[in-house]
């Protein structure tokens, strides 16, 4: 039992408790390439909380990781099969849902660790915040938190060297060998704008790749990911400890 699991742990652990940080890992279920699993983003987000967690827990901050929500927005991938599929809307729903219950526990610090590319949070996070004022809400996309070529030789991001790699370090037992993977190559829109920063069109899966992953795999090897792995729990762990640490009446400086 880990008593900053929440489905882990019990009433009698908790029922006197003061947490300082409640976390939501929020990930997605969807195909991954033909090696990867279709829990792929929910594995990873949970793992990263839950060792980001551990680390902030043995500094005897009070951090509590709620239960995985494994369905993301996939508006994009309705024809995919059996890409499960979350609108934005019903996101806000359970995302005040889960605020209300934090705001009246008086657990006043909210992390939503997203592992999944097509969940932005940003939005729902202001209309929550004019609703919960005693709150703070904070999102994080863990796979943002280091610069990819620092780890790995292809970029792609999905299915790609760098999520290959991780789950082989992981969940080994899941990842099938790299000669059953595609290739993951990717199409671009035909509208330049679009494959740049400063503007953005949500893109059709299916006509974008033929084996659902964009970026080569080939090169992905579990060392690369334990070296990657422990760079997030490093940078995600210090967040957690930051947050624990930090009075929310007192953000700025």
């Amino acid at each position: 039992m880990r008593p900053f699991i929440l489905s882990e742990t019990n009433w009698k652990a908790i029922k006197d408790q003061k947490f300082e940080l409640a976390v939501l890992p929020w990930g997605a279920t969807e195909a991954h390439n033909y090696h990867l699993p279709y829990s792929t983003d929910n594995i990873m987000v949970e793992k990263v909380a839950a060792e980001s967690a551990q680390r902030t827990w043995n500094k005897g901050l009070k951090v509590i990781v709620l239960p995985l929500i494994p369905f993301g927005v996939n508006t994009g991938q309705l024809d995919i099969k059996l890409d499960i599929n979350l609108n934005p809307s019903t996101q806000f729903d359970i995302l005040n849902d889960i605020t209300d219950v934090l705001s009246r526990h008086r657990i006043n610090k909210f992390l939503i660790l997203n592992g999944h590319g097509g969940n932005d949070f940003k939005q729902m996070i202001r209309e929550l915040g004019s609703k919960y004022p005693d709150m703070f809400i904070c999102s994080c996309n863990w796979y943002q938190s280091f610069a990819n070529t620092d780890f790995f030789e292809n970029g792609g991001g999905h299915a790609d060297e760098m999520e290959t790699s991780i789950m082989q370090h992981i969940s080994p037992d899941l990842v099938l060998p790299l000669d059953e993977a595609g290739i993951g190559a990717g199409k671009k829109f035909r509208i330049k704008g679009l494959n740049e920063n400063w503007a953005w069109a949500e893109r059709k899966w299916s006509k974008v790749t033929t084996d659902t992953g964009i970026g080569n795999p080939g090169k992905s090897s579990p060392q690369k990911g334990e070296k990657c792995f422990n760079e997030v729990i490093n940078k995600v762990g210090d967040l957690m400890i930051s947050l624990c640490q930090t009075d929310i009446n007192d953000m700025y400086e």
